[in-house]
């Protein structure tokens, strides 16, 4: 079966993939989450629907683009389940080379107009390796929380086509993001700035310069973040945090190496809001 136009899939149905789904769903395209976890899978779309409810009680997400969502969104157990032809395929999986590299040539083999990766920091060229037609697959970097942040990093690899590029910002645009496009780099352009932020506040608080609070109070107050670095990690999940710090500890050394209250946290499974707990409390947080 063949997809209808404006349909896309995204692999991973973790706190990314969910937000990249509500991206694409509330602009109008059919949008299916490939996720092999049958418990999280089996929320998949509730979650999307309750945070269509938050956009629409504060005036960030019209009636009628909620209301439709129901239409627009499916759930796969696994990817060779989704349908040829697809406009484009998103995968959203941890940071783990071999994991994606996977993934993304079985994605590749259900013939999408465009491949993607939203890699944080993973090399696109590296990935690219297990495809057939490279010049197809590019970076599109979302930002969490996906439903607030207007960012897309598109990232072209030494093989992206010119062309691809520009259907990838094209897409972005459509569907409200506001695109950059970088090279492929380790960390990229926003994954360095932003981890050499979040890796030196979290030495702050080793070091007791200040609390959690403060720190992350610093950094909107002084600097207008709309959300601190310790926060944010949180956000994003500590365990990502690290992954990350170990991909670009080992391209730019000791500066991006982890902080070792990253890794004892992620040891003791404190991941962030998504375990309850990480540098705050998030237990009484929706």
């Amino acid at each position: 079966m063949n997809a209808p136009k404006n349909s896309m899939a995204v692999i991973g149905g973790g706190t990314m993939g969910i937000g990249i789904a509500y991206a694409f769903a509330t602009a109008g395209w059919r949008t299916c989450v490939v996720e092999t976890d049958a418990t999280r899978a089996g929320g998949l779309v509730a979650a999307i629907r309750e945070r269509a409810e938050v956009g629409v009680a504060r005036g960030r997400l019209p009636t009628d683009r909620a209301a439709a969502l129901p239409g627009l969104l499916t759930v796969a157990g696994a990817v060779d389940d989704l349908p040829a032809g697809l406009d484009l395929i998103v995968e959203s999986v941890p940071e783990r080379l071999e994991l994606k590299l996977d993934l993304l040539a079985a994605a590749e083999k259900r013939g999408p107009a465009l491949l993607a990766t939203n890699t944080s920091a993973l090399s696109i060229d590296d990935l690219a390796a297990v495809l057939l037609r490279p010049d197809r697959f590019c970076g599109m970097h979302f930002f969490n929380p996906v439903w607030s942040i207007p960012l897309l990093e598109i990232v072209r690899g030494e093989a992206t086509s010119g062309e691809t590029v520009e259907q990838a910002r094209a897409i972005g645009v459509g569907i409200g993001k506001d695109p950059i496009v970088v090279r492929n780099v380790p960390g990229f352009a926003t994954s360095r700035l932003d981890n050499i932020a979040a890796f030196e506040a979290m030495r702050m608080l080793e070091e007791g310069v200040a609390s959690a609070e403060d720190i992350d109070k610093a950094l909107r107050l002084g600097y207008g973040h709309p959300i601190g670095p310790l926060r944010l990690s949180d956000v994003v999940g500590l365990d990502v945090r690290l992954d990350i710090a170990n991909t670009l500890s080992a391209r730019y050394g000791e500066r991006y190496a982890a902080p070792q209250i990253l890794v004892d946290l992620v040891a003791a499974g404190h991941l962030g809001r998504k375990t309850g707990r990480g540098f705050f409390d998030w237990s009484e947080e929706d």
